[in-house]
């Protein structure tokens, strides 16, 4: 295994800790009642944490100041956004851990936020190791 791609599963492992530590770690009650609420602080607060939760990644791939400022900015844009959609669907079809569609709902937040990783670590692959 080339050194490149032991960089990159290594992120993309540490960037999983992360959102399993942030998401059912440090996530308070408060994030969770708030975050479907667009603009309040507790959703602000919960993707705050992820942002933080991010920057060790750039010890492994070290970005430039604004390649990193970027993809924290990112992050916390799609993050917020993701959550709030997701609280929406549950509130306006009534979903609790009873249904299905509960469940189906907070698989495909998880999926996102999985893809978001995938994107950030492509973005510090072509700002830290080249295209090619």
């Amino acid at each position: 295994m080339t050194s490149q791609i032991a960089l990159v599963l290594w992120s993309l492992a540490l960037l999983q800790v992360k959102h399993f530590i942030c998401d059912f770690g440090l996530q308070s009650a408060f994030q969770v009642r708030t975050k479907g609420i667009y603009g309040h602080p507790g959703g602000f607060l919960h993707a705050g944490i992820h942002v933080i939760g991010t920057t060790p990644v750039f010890l492994l791939m070290r970005p430039s100041l604004w390649l990193g400022l970027g993809i924290l900015l990112a992050e916390f844009v799609v993050h917020y956004h993701i959550d709030w959609s997701k609280e929406q669907v549950l509130r306006r079809l009534g979903l609790t851990t009873a249904d299905g569609g509960y469940w189906i709902a907070l698989g495909f937040d998880q999926l996102l936020h999985q893809l978001t990783y995938v994107t950030i670590v492509a973005v510090l692959v072509t700002g830290t190791m080249g295209a090619g």
